[in-house]
């Protein structure tokens, strides 16, 4: 993204945050697979810490995109949370999250899940404030910004859709 005089850009790499916890029995469901719930809660975490770093700002979610559990992770498994900005609009930014779980006993990862998080930065009055611009350094950060900035396009214009049947259903009823 070009640089503006006007406001400040980050690079993607000085908000990038990793984190890791180990799945205990407490993590577990009635078959033995950690609750996605507690995968979500996590990737939650570890998107806002990127997102706030961003920003330097309060953040809160706006959306997550669709979470596929490609397979199970287990008690036992040490989870990794890697989390970057992926893109930014004026107010709002897209997190790619990649989750990995690894057997430690073994030394193997495997790719559980991966996701986007769009947040939104606020002011101290809990109102839309703008975001850094980031800073593109390597091919990957093209590539996924420019892959983000697609699916920006097409979250708006499927929010538009609603919007419009919304006001039309609304129409309906009032006559």
């Amino acid at each position: 993204m070009p640089k503006s005089p006007d406001r400040p850009s980050r690079k993607v790499s000085e908000s990038a945050h990793e984190t890791s916890a180990l799945m205990m029995p407490l993590d577990e469901n009635a078959r033995g697979h950690v609750f996605g719930g507690v995968v979500l809660s996590m990737m939650d975490k570890a998107a806002a810490v990127c997102a706030i770093r961003h920003a330097r700002t309060s953040c809160v979610t706006v959306s997550v995109d669709r979470v596929d559990f490609r397979e199970p992770i287990l008690v036992g498994d040490l989870v990794h949370m890697k989390a970057s900005v992926n893109f930014v609009g004026r107010t709002s930014m897209e997190i790619g999250i990649r989750i990995e779980a690894e057997n430690m006993l073994l030394g193997t990862r495997r790719h559980t899940n991966s996701c986007y998080v769009t947040y939104v930065a606020l002011d101290r009055n809990g109102q839309p404030t703008e975001v850094p611009l980031l800073e593109l350094e390597t091919d990957a950060d093209r590539r996924r910004f420019a892959a983000g900035s697609e699916r920006h396009r097409l979250r708006a214009a499927e929010r538009a859709t609603e919007k419009a049947a919304l006001v039309e259903a609304a129409g309906k009823r009032t006559r």
